[in-house]
């Protein structure tokens, strides 16, 4: 465990600007030997490129595209996530908090992208990419403002929501888009899905967080031991950059474009929340006015490059927050370093174009364990809002939940309506957080004493 240097002169100092000259530099600032910068870089990599890969092959299999495509694709996504982890952990101007995170391809937002791009088309979907990315820079002036209308329960709401419908989604990749499926696929997702819940369960530290991927690497082998599938890698090998614009010119579509939209407002109250513990983590006093701000706007840049090369909103994560407090380590510069391994391997065509022969059933089985757990991921945000029977918590996520489920459990119950209706209201996601959003307004006019606490005001003096 490293030592983090006692404060002096650097704890007076502005946090992310560099130290002045004989002062202590934070453990956040602290250089790290070259011998020991790679093994700990290589361990963040490890903890984090299961979410990539999984993400990829999902929407590879949910739009039916060719191994060369998919490889190329896994490629954009992993030279994007050393982008986003060199950005947000370095900074550049006032782009990236300069503090320790990786970026990853947002689950939620691929959840989205895909419903877009099976619905409208993938140009549509890239369109909205761009759309969601140009809004999020736009409303970071007003992001005081802006975060207060996503508390948790509206948070919860939309998140859960977003799992149970990609649940569906993965679903149908061992299925088949007639939601018939072959026995011998079912059975290998099944296995996909066992040996995930196996390596979750039995293994520790960094190879517990990589659990996914073993399970998509067991899936594979069984499928080629047993016959239940085929493992054919695209063909390539060397150094190469990914297509631009793989699904042609981006189509800008607003209404299409509408779920990423309200999306991309509702993660900048998890980007606070991801904030401030990081900053809490490595030590630093958490600034959420300075750094929010900051770390949005790297996510936005980062997803405005995503759109052109056919990926869905990136997003910043903290999962790998866990590795900083199990090392000790806290500097920004092994995220940094995790992020130019990514680089290297979006750059590695013989890596993606192996990883592009993965059955697609193991593939669906996967993403079944990724989305569930993205659904859960939503109620554990509900259990933080007030859902006692004296308030309006309850009625409102009620509510919200059955707006949001009706277009899932009855595809055609607005087959009636005018086009726009259809959009905005046959997305289950898009619905339902605009009800949280609208109830919690109204309910709070009405019945003021029951209001729910929203995420904490960043420019509220202490």
């Amino acid at each position: 465990m490293t030592r983090t240097p006692e404060p002096s002169s650097a704890a007076t100092r502005k946090p992310g600007s560099p130290p002045a000259p004989g002062a202590a530099v934070e453990a956040v600032d602290a250089a790290v030997p070259w011998r020991r910068l790679l093994p700990l870089s290589a361990q963040h990599v490890l903890a984090m490129i299961a979410a990539p890969v999984s993400t990829v092959f999902l929407v590879a299999g949910t739009l039916k595209m060719p191994p060369a495509a998919t490889a190329s694709l896994l490629s954009a996504v992993l030279l994007l996530c050393g982008a986003g982890a060199l950005l947000q952990s370095l900074g550049v101007w006032r782009i990236g908090g300069r503090l320790p995170f990786v970026m990853l391809p947002g689950g939620a937002a691929t959840a989205l992208f895909l419903q877009i791009a099976q619905e409208h088309g993938p140009a549509t979907a890239s369109g909205a990419v761009l759309l969601a990315a140009a809004l999020l820079l736009a409303v970071l002036p007003l992001y005081a403002r802006v975060v207060r209308l996503f508390p948790p329960l509206v948070m919860g709401v939309t998140v859960l929501l977003i799992g149970i419908a990609m649940i569906r989604v993965a679903a149908r990749l061992v299925t088949g888009p007639d939601g018939t499926g072959e026995p011998r696929a079912v059975l290998l997702a099944a296995l996909t899905v066992a040996a995930t819940v196996a390596a979750y369960v039995f293994l520790r530290g960094v190879w517990r967080q990589t659990s996914v991927l073993i399970g998509m690497a067991t899936g594979t082998v069984v499928a080629v031991t047993t016959g239940l599938g085929t493992f054919v890698p695209a063909v390539g090998s060397g150094f190469a950059l990914p297509a631009f614009l793989p699904f042609g010119t981006p189509r800008f579509d607003l209404l299409a474009a509408l779920p990423l939209l309200v999306f991309s407002l509702t993660t900048l109250a998890e980007i606070t929340g991801q904030t401030v513990l990081n900053s809490e983590t490595v030590g630093r006093a958490p600034a959420p006015e300075r750094d929010v701000p900051r770390v949005a706007c790297a996510d936005a840049v980062v997803s405005l490059a995503g759109g052109l090369f056919g990926t869905s909103l990136m997003v910043t994560s903290a999962e790998n927050i866990g590795i900083g407090r199990l090392t000790g380590v806290r500097s920004r510069f092994v995220t940094a370093g995790a992020g130019a391994l990514l680089v290297a391997l979006g750059l590695a065509t013989p890596v993606s174009r192996a990883l592009a022969g993965i059955p697609e059933a193991v593939v669906g089985g996967s993403a079944l364990v990724v989305y569930a757990v993205i659904a859960v991921m939503g109620v554990e945000m509900l259990r933080r809002a007030d859902l006692s029977g004296t308030g309006t918590g309850s009625l409102t996520a009620a509510l919200a939940l059955t707006v949001g489920l009706l277009p899932l459990l009855t595809p055609d119950l607005y087959a009636g309506f005018p086009g726009w209706a259809r959009t905005i209201l046959g997305s289950g996601v898009v619905a339902g957080t605009l009800t949280a959003v609208l109830l919690t307004l109204l309910l709070d006019r009405l019945a003021p004493g029951n209001r729910e606490p929203g995420p904490p005001d960043p420019h509220a003096r202490k």
